[in-house]
């Protein structure tokens, strides 16, 4: 009886082997990595939205302009980082994005005025409202907001910009992982690579429009530029799944798990949409500009609300993941090749 139960649990182990190979265990336990990783970096990056150093200019007369920048700057926990300026600059910049908000100090008075841009980013807003408040309310004073760039009637709560930068990377490495279960994630030749990564072209051209369209004639969510938010898709879908193929002729089929990692478990909640990069901790504060996520965000918010002012940079950071993908695609492929590594 003991020998007939021993074989059977041998030819049991034999099967689950045969049914689940040990490769097939490392790749579950890597989902499960994954996994968590997702819920440790949303719940991480959302569960306490702080305000962190926002930056705010004071409109004051000389005699407490100084008085009233060390007030704010020394709110216990630093959410405010207040410098003193004009009006008519405070308004520009307020206009152009380069400040979240400027509070008008009343010269003769105890009204003063919050000028701000929900189009920035209404939780920034918000939060600015919050603290400046009870700063103002601790010196007997009160508050009126003046939305110098209000929010869209299609995008009330400021969140299409986010969402549409979503679709157009999943669309990115979604396009570049199947091309490589297809094909194979290691092309055969440095040509093929090539040919690979051109004919992702077409398809960050179309997905870039039509995203545009959607959001804009179709929905009316976002009345921007259409061919530039198109140009903006069509960046971020090439950033996306350049580098997606890169880490698949690097690291093969695990290359995908390391793309969802980066523009997915770490890119999506740093990218400022749900919560704006002032609001999250310092981790996800500081890398969400240098993803192509948060790149995307701040291009897309800056083309819609600030008439592009200072889109310069957050372009420059998208193409440099798309440069970078399509550099280290080719370099790996031909190291490769010459190796005879390669599988399509």
């Amino acid at each position: 009886m003991t020998t007939t139960r021993s074989a059977r649990g041998r030819a049991a182990l034999r099967t689950f082997r045969d049914a689940v190979p040990l490769r097939s265990v490392g790749l579950v336990l890597g989902v499960l990595v994954l996994q968590l990783a997702f819920v440790a970096s949303y719940v991480g990056a959302f569960h306490d939205p702080t305000p962190h150093e926002i930056e705010v200019g004071v409109v004051a007369p000389d005699s407490v302009a100084t008085q009233v920048v060390d007030r704010l700057n020394g709110i216990d926990g630093s959410p405010l980082e207040a410098t003193a300026t004009s009006e008519a600059a405070a308004r520009t910049q307020v206009r152009d994005g380069d400040l979240a908000a400027a509070l008008v100090v009343s010269a003769d008075g105890t009204e003063d005025t919050l000028l701000v841009a929900s189009g920035g980013g209404s939780s920034v807003v918000t939060a600015v409202q919050s603290v400046l408040t009870q700063a103002e309310a601790s010196q007997g004073r009160t508050l009126t907001t003046e939305d110098l760039v209000p929010l869209e009637g299609g995008d009330a709560r400021g969140l299409t910009g986010f969402y549409l930068v979503v679709g157009w990377m999943v669309g990115g490495y979604l396009v570049a992982s199947l091309l490589g279960v297809a094909r194979g994630s290691r092309p055969a030749t440095p040509r093929r690579a090539a040919v690979r990564l051109a004919s992702l072209v077409p398809y960050a051209a179309a997905s870039g429009l039509g995203g545009a369209l959607v959001v804009g004639p179709w929905l009316g969510a976002l009345d921007g530029p259409v061919w530039v938010l198109a140009g903006i898709g069509t960046l971020v879908v090439l950033a996306g799944a350049a580098m997606t193929v890169a880490l698949q002729v690097l690291l093969g089929t695990v290359g995908i798990a390391v793309a969802i990692l980066l523009f997915v478990v770490i890119g999506n909640p740093s990218a400022g949409g749900a919560v704006p990069a002032a609001l999250l901790p310092t981790f996800w504060r500081t890398v969400g500009p240098w993803l192509p996520n948060g790149a995307a965000t701040e291009a897309v918010r800056s083309a819609v609300y600030f008439d592009a002012a200072g889109i310069g940079g957050p372009v420059l950071v998208i193409a440099a993941w798309a440069v970078a993908g399509v550099v280290l695609t080719m370099g790996a492929s031909w190291v490769l090749h010459r190796r005879g590594v390669t599988t399509g």
